[in-house]
């Protein structure tokens, strides 16, 4: 598809970027290449955009593409009507809003039957549009000329009545009308919210709720969406309004020209069309526009916690000795090789009795001889804390190291038709088992295996627009896996899946491969894999690994494209492609301005040596132990003033929650993050980052736990970026320099 030149032109103005580089990207789109290919190997052409610069070109031309096929769909009925004119076209032409767009075709839309087409029909309109003149004349006469058995006018009263009703479709289908109301509606209504009669005990969660305005203007994701979901489970009834006598002004201001007889009845006919259609219509459009722009945010949050999860980091390929604790019921035990494979698995029984305690701890220390376990991995659910302090009591070599792991969406994926057809001899206490441990050794490996909804990083996930939040999640795993790389011969279909070029078929073609023909050798053999063609390969090569391979290349982030470059350097300089990765000396000698052609910059050929010098190096951080304190195992040990380290497992709009290691997370309100102001608690706190904690509230019958940040010197730095103001002050504000940040920032230009 050639793209169109004022999609193109927009796109430059909205994001301040050139022609070259948004035409650039389009193409390369169109035939078919993915965000971070582009990325990472076409520099040169898209002038070195990056990943959210790229999705959102991707994503406006995406917007765009649909409003001209809506825009062609207009013209067609208009036209097929015989009532397009020169003029008309032009207005639908130069729509830059789908809203606009479609209060320009409102009067010509087919619609019902309406009291208005009604009153067409007994031939009112000629008096509708004499009155609607507002000219000074005796208006009951005038009806009473329309007054007709045949037409069942009956009295001048019914002629007036029909006129207002006409007058108000015209006001409610007038485009300049229903501009000005959209924009009342946006800035000055108001989110009012009641709690239904009745319901106020079983609707207990919604208690803030009960009695509760806020301006749509400012109202925060979270609460829209709170809000949204007490109305849809019968607890609270919402509005979403401006006063409306504030509105009846503006329409009557509109449409009112005098003050006469006639303009009585244009302003009568203004408040039936704002009473009967314009308000019912505008609200629909508020609240649809108000929830769109919670779940953009709610999504964003979403997936910028997903990010930080996927990429948390791994404890690499280390023997790996993994428990899904349970008090009554045992903990499933189960050892797992280097790369995952389950090895051993058993039940033991620690928390039933001394006998069975003991017989359980000769078995784990049995099972990590045997299998020289590196590490051992323990859920964090139900008898964690006990669990741990068991192992920990067995006088375990310092060299094993002892970690919990989140096991949230873990169940989920013992149940799934993945766990089933890796383990289909196992039940899913061993599959639980076996994810928990591979979550340790490699968490983005094994959390592509799961629905993102299930993984426990979100809020409100469903209630969000399901097909949007799939959108963007995909796009952060795969933005993950590519930004890590994969090992062609121990990936999973699943992980496959996510990589540039791939899907569902060819990773599973990839794998049947692997399994018939054993491990690849080299990056070329994969283009023997069944449909898996030049394009496919252009697309997915870069990011796929080959540990060991005879061309040491084949395990670098180093395109196959580029080795005749990389083989070039080596010969200039009268060694080996091997000799160039291990020396440092070597690769400063390389003059890159020898190497740059019409096709390839000095930003490839800079990547190329960057990545000589670190071979499919992780970009992930380095895995570091963590414990929590030993004796704070429930809710009621917690006291106020305890300091305590914790794990961030989930952020929100409104602040970050923390694993104390008491089975229930506490909340670090937005407030309480940081001694200087926050925005964004991404800002802040990452998931997954290790934080000390403040107690400062314990509820032990609602299960809340309130905690602060303040003073920990880890979020006491200096904030960057802009400012913004807050209670008339300025503040300063850290920088949203997170891909879904970027991306939904970018985004809002887009409005």
């Amino acid at each position: 598809m050639e793209p169109n030149i004022d999609h193109l032109l927009k796109i430059v103005t909205e994001l301040t970027i050139t022609i070259k580089q948004v035409e650039a990207t389009a193409k390369l789109l169109d035939e078919g290449a993915t965000v971070p290919f582009i990325s990472r190997y076409r520099k040169e052409a898209t002038g070195s955009l990056d990943e959210v610069q790229i999705a959102a070109v991707r994503d406006r031309l995406e917007q765009l593409r649909e409003l001209d096929k809506r825009r062609e769909s207009v013209l067609k009925s208009i036209r097929d009507q015989e009532k397009l004119t020169p003029e008309l076209e032009a207005q639908i032409m130069g729509a830059e809003t789908m809203a606009v767009l479609e209060d320009i075709y409102l009067p010509y839309k087919p619609k019902r039957r309406t009291k208005a087409t009604i009153a067409r029909e007994k031939g009112l309109e000629p008096l509708a549009e004499h009155i609607f003149q507002q000219e000074n004349f005796d208006v009951a006469a005038e009806a009473a000329n329309f007054i007709s058995e045949e037409k069942e006018v009956k009295d001048t009263d019914e002629a007036l009545a029909g006129a207002r009703d006409i007058m108000a479709e015209w006001m409610n289908e007038n485009a300049e009308a229903r501009a000005t109301m959209r924009q009342l509606f946006e800035k000055q209504g108001v989110f009012r919210s009641r709690v239904i009669m009745g319901k106020e005990e079983e609707g207990q969660k919604y208690k803030d709720y009960f009695e509760w305005d806020e301006p749509i203007e400012k109202a925060p994701s979270h609460r829209v969406l709170a809000m949204r979901r007490g109305e849809s489970e019968m607890v609270l009834m919402l509005s979403a309004q401006p006063e409306e006598e504030l509105a009846l002004a503006k329409l009557e201001d509109m449409f009112v020209k005098g003050n006469n007889a006639a303009s009585e009845q244009v302003r009568l006919a203004a408040k039936d069309c704002y009473k009967r259609m314009l308000k019912l219509s505008m609200e629909t459009e508020v609240r649809l526009n108000s929830k769109k722009r919670a779940d953009e945010e709610a999504i964003r949050v979403f997936a910028d916690n997903l990010r930080q999860l996927l990429l948390s980091s791994p404890l690499g390929q280390k023997t790996v000795l993994a428990l899904d604790p349970g008090f009554r019921t045992g903990c499933k035990l189960v050892v797992l090789d280097k790369q995952g494979k389950l090895l051993h698995n058993e039940t033991i029984y620690p928390h039933t009795g001394q006998h069975k305690a003991q017989e359980a701890g000769q078995n784990v220390k049995y099972l990590i001889d045997r299998f020289d376990v590196e590490a051992v991995a323990i859920g964090n659910g139900t008898a964690s804390r006990e669990t741990e302090t068991f192992v920990r009591g067995l006088g375990l070599p310092a060299s094993v190291q002892i970690v919990m792991v989140n096991e949230s969406g873990a169940s989920i994926y013992s149940a799934s038709e993945v766990a089933r057809e890796e383990f289909p001899d196992q039940d899913v206490t061993v599959r639980g088992a076996v994810s928990i441990g591979r979550r340790l050794m490699d968490p983005l490996a094994e959390l592509v295996k799961i629905d993102p909804k299930s993984i426990g990083v979100g809020q409100y996930q469903h209630d969000v627009d399901q097909s949007a939040l799939k959108h963007s999640l995909d796009d952060v795993v795969m933005s993950c896996v590519n930004a890590v790389g994969v090992e062609v011969n121990t990936a999973s279909k699943q992980l496959l899946t996510y990589v540039s070029g791939l899907g569902p078929a060819l990773a599973q073609n990839i794998v049947e491969y692997r399994n018939q023909n054993g491990p690849f050798r080299t990056r070329t053999e994969l283009k023997k894999v069944a449909r898996l063609g030049d394009k496919a390969f252009e697309q997915a090569a870069g990011f796929l690994r080959i540990r060991d391979a005879v061309n040491p290349l084949d395990a670098s982030a180093v395109h196959p494209e580029s080795y005749p470059i990389v083989e070039q350097m080596a010969k200039d300089l009268g060694v080996t492609v091997q000799d160039l990765i291990k020396s440092d000396e070597l690769r400063k000698k390389i003059n890159l301005k020898n190497y740059v052609t019409d096709t390839v910059g000095l930003p490839t050929l800079q990547d190329i040596v960057s990545e000589l010098a670190k071979p499919g190096r992780d970009p992930r951080q380095t895995f570091e132990a963590f414990s929590f304190t030993e004796g704070v195992n429930e809710i009621t040990d917690l006291r106020e003033g305890m300091k305590l380290p914790g794990i961030v497992t989930n952020i929100t709009a409104f602040g970050a929650f923390v694993d104390l290691g008491v089975h229930q997370d506490g909340l670090v309100h937005v407030s309480h993050l940081s001694d200087r102001f926050v925005s964004n608690p991404h800002d802040v706190v990452k998931v997954g980052q290790k934080v000390e904690v403040t107690v400062l509230e314990v509820d032990v019958p609602r299960k809340r736990i309130s905690l602060s940040m303040k003073g920990d010197p880890a979020t006491a730095k200096p904030a960057g970026g802009g400012s913004r103001n807050k209670g008339g002050r300025k503040e300063k504000e850290e920088p949203m320099d997170d891909f879904q940040a970027k991306l939904a920032k970018l985004k809002g230009m887009f409005k």
